[in-house]
């Protein structure tokens, strides 16, 4: 069963993350189906604007913890391979954040060109409190966006970000009323979509000319980084903690 769904409204390829019932956690499947997605539509002709949102309540809760350790397939492409996807990226790449955004949920914000969020949306980075490290280039893309010291506590802290405040520390561009938000996506994305691709692409192309090899470099040191942590101490506390419903006890890490 496909856990993305598209659909091409006009020139616009709505890309759904369609596993509600898990909140649109990441999968091994969600991240190989997500970066064949970006693939398909970069040399699609019919394409000029790709859209990103969630099925269901959530725009996506991040990695799929209860599935950490288990039988997953073996990924085609995995979190590399999609975000050097989302990365390379030629065309206006738009999220819809609408809902709960989590994780890669919240860090594939830094990588939209624009990313638009329903009041009710909120953001955590939850990787200390998972005894891992940021990923999705956002070491260096939300210090971009939100200045160093927003960007430094909210990666650190592990704390949830309101849609307003996310709004305002520059990581959302607009916030819009629940009810309102796929109207307003819709209508932002048709603007883009009315305009000549060729000049799309290049003005694209030139804003991140410097941007793209800086980025999969981040990407493959984050990589690296999770690598080493996973499966360490304060993670593997954390997702027994996780499992039991109860708070991890780092005190000793």
């Amino acid at each position: 069963m496909k856990v993305v769904r598209q659909e091409m409204r006009g020139a616009v390829r709505w890309v759904i993350m369609d596993r509600p019932d898990s909140l649109n956690a990441f999968s091994a499947e969600l991240m190989d189906e997500l970066a064949d997605a970006f693939i398909e539509a970069a040399v699609d002709q019919a394409t000029k604007v790709l859209v990103l949102t969630g099925a269901g309540r959530a725009f996506s809760a991040g990695a799929d913890l209860k599935s950490m350790g288990g039988n997953q397939a073996t990924p085609r492409h995995g979190l590399k391979g999609l975000l050097h996807a989302v990365i390379d990226f030629p065309k206006p790449f738009l999220i819809a954040a609408n809902g709960l955004g989590v994780g890669i949920g919240c860090t594939l914000l830094g990588l939209a060109d624009t990313a638009l969020a329903a009041a009710s949306s909120r953001f955590r980075c939850p990787f200390s409190a998972l005894g891992l490290t940021a990923e999705a280039a956002s070491t260096v893309t939300f210090a971009r966006l939100m200045g160093y010291q927003r960007a430094s506590w909210f990666l650190l802290s592990s704390e949830w970000l309101s849609a307003e405040k996310a709004s305002e520390y520059g990581l959302i561009h607009t916030v819009y009323p629940d009810d309102e938000l796929l109207g307003e996506v819709t209508r932002r994305a048709e603007v883009l979509a009315e305009l000549p691709i060729a000049s799309l692409m290049k003005t694209k192309a030139l804003m991140t000319r410097s941007r793209n090899d800086e980025l999969k470099v981040a990407v493959d040191l984050e990589n690296a980084a999770l690598d080493q942590l996973a499966g360490g101490p304060a993670n593997k506390e954390a997702l027994l903690a996780f499992k039991a419903k109860r708070p991890p006890d780092f005190s000793l890490l």
